[in-house]
């Protein structure tokens, strides 16, 4: 159900969250039930004329100021966000000035969870040559290219995925250059080289609080615990970036812009994130992650928007994420994009309809 509240769990001084509050929930996280039963329904399937599944998740919506708009779910619900944040991951590159000469496709690589498409992996190749680097300096590790071309091609030729098809190869690329400028050598995905040291500092300022811990993404990089709020107060603070204010504001505003122009390098062809962007009436960055998280940001809005599916459903988040882009007005429910994510037909064997993914009434405009 939907609701507004305020920020619960600010301390009493309206500055940092007080992590006690949170160090008792995280100690209560550890038992799915209580995660699982603060959810609430965001996806329905049907078949025939019954639900035959249900996802549920937590959403919230927050503004500039990351006050709490609307929310579903519990916004205190604590979480990994997954690449749903890897704008912030990118802004300590530059803010710090090591991006001064990256153009807008190597800042949208760096934010993107790519499909390792031959425009993906080039321009990876291509950004690591330039810093006198390759392949091997990554430390995200192999995986098997999401693009269908890229993919069919190394099994018709009997070759092996290497580290730039990796979906995060472009943000450990920002890595290495963040590194690069720091003069930092050593394993830049280790917790403690002042590469992730950056990333944490920025992720707790622009979520608000300090973060309890981290676990291992994918690509090893380090994944920091917050709420869903704090996912949702640092979009919202994206969203009212204003470019020359100072460096932190002009980054972020440097990496909205990547992002929003160049939608194919940030996801890929069929992929909600750049389905999404190039459908939408305005501006707007989303990114998805892993587990069913995803973000947006929402810059003539003043929005920010974060989600996440507890069961980590991919139909289930961009549904979800689909019909909150339509209920804030940013996209028409009748474009084909709009159409094809918030009421995909599912299709059996001999490709008759059978069913159809949903949205939930209450998320509806």
């Amino acid at each position: 159900m939907s609701r507004h509240c305020d920020t619960s769990l600010k301390d009493t001084s309206g500055k940092r969250l007080n992590w006690r509050i949170v160090a008792r929930s995280l100690r209560g996280f550890r038992d799915e039930r209580l995660y699982m039963s603060n959810a609430v329904p965001l996806t329905e399937i049907w078949r025939g004329p019954i639900i035959e599944s249900l996802h549920t998740g937590h959403a919230v919506i927050c503004d500039t100021q990351g006050q709490i708009v609307e929310a579903w779910g519990d916004p205190d619900a604590i979480v990994y966000p997954r690449s749903s944040v890897k704008m912030i991951q990118a802004l300590p590159l530059v803010e710090s000035g090591a991006a001064s000469a990256l153009d807008d496709k190597r800042l949208a690589l760096a934010c993107a969870s790519h499909q390792g498409a031959a425009i993906h992996t080039e321009g990876v190749a291509a950004w690591l040559a330039d810093m006198g680097l390759g392949e091997s300096d990554l430390r995200c590790g192999t995986q098997m290219p999401q693009d269908r071309l890229a993919f069919n091609t190394l099994i018709k030729t009997d070759g092996a995925p290497c580290q730039l098809h990796n979906n995060c190869s472009g943000k450990h690329a920002g890595f290495l250059a963040m590194a690069r400028h720091l003069n930092a050598p050593g394993d830049y995905i280790d917790i403690n080289h002042p590469v992730q040291q950056g990333c944490r500092a920025v992720f707790e300022d622009l979520t608000g609080m300090d973060s309890p811990g981290y676990g291992l993404d994918g690509c090893s990089a380090p994944n920091f615990i917050t709420t869903m709020h704090g996912m949702a107060r640092a979009m919202g603070w994206f969203a009212g970036v204003t470019d020359g204010a100072d460096a932190r504001q002009s980054g972020a505003a440097r990496l909205l812009r990547a992002m929003m122009a160049n939608p194919v390098l940030v996801a890929g062809a069929r992929r909600a994130c750049t389905e999404l962007m190039l459908a939408v009436k305005e501006p707007v960055a989303v990114k998805t992650g892993a587990e069913g998280c995803f973000t947006a940001i929402l810059p003539s809005r003043k929005l920010g928007l974060a989600l996440k599916i507890t069961d980590g459903s991919t139909r289930a988040s961009n549904c979800t994420i689909t019909t909150l882009l339509v209920r804030l007005g940013v996209l028409d429910a009748e474009h084909p994009t709009a159409r094809r994510f918030m009421n995909a037909p599912l299709l059996n064997r001999n490709k008759r309809v059978a069913g159809q993914i949903r949205p939930v009434a209450d998320l509806l405009p």
